[in-house]
């Protein structure tokens, strides 16, 4: 894997503002950004571990965790949010047993993000699972479609 690093490193050096396309790229290569892939970067090119880290974690599209092979985006827009959003998220969470503070699966299946808007606000309440959208949910719905994703 440090090879792997090591070369989108050199494709990088000397240039100004490289930090965000490396990480960019180690995330491709590991699926996310892992603290050794920091302290590796920055050994290697002298960008401060914690530049990576403060960059890592203020851009919504880097992973600091590894993630599930199945994305579950709930949707918290105004739309959503006033047709039960917030109940059928904790559905969710309960029927995939993910406790408060993490976002993953024990065995991997999923990960479950909270968005500010899907853009289907005439499908409220809404969530995508990697490229699939389901509008108009219920709990009731929620079990079948989860057990879908193998």
């Amino acid at each position: 894997m440090k090879n792997n690093i090591l070369d989108v490193i050199k494709k990088y050096e000397g240039m100004k503002g490289s930090a965000i396309p490396i990480l960019q790229e180690v995330q491709e290569i590991e699926g996310y950004i892992s603290n050794d892939s920091i302290r590796y970067i920055s050994e290697m090119t002298g960008i401060p571990s914690a530049e990576l880290y403060g960059i890592a974690t203020f851009y919504s599209m880097f992973r600091l965790k590894p993630q599930g092979r199945h994305t579950i985006r709930t949707c918290k827009g105004t739309a959503c949010h006033v047709s039960g959003a917030d109940t059928l998220a904790a559905a969710i969470r309960t029927r995939l047993s993910l406790p408060e503070n993490e976002n993953t699966t024990e065995d991997g299946r999923f990960t479950l993000l909270e968005v500010a808007c899907l853009g289907c606000c005439s499908l409220a309440p809404v969530i995508m699972i990697d490229e699939t959208t389901y509008g108009k949910l219920t709990i009731g719905k929620l079990a079948g479609i989860l057990d879908s994703y193998t």
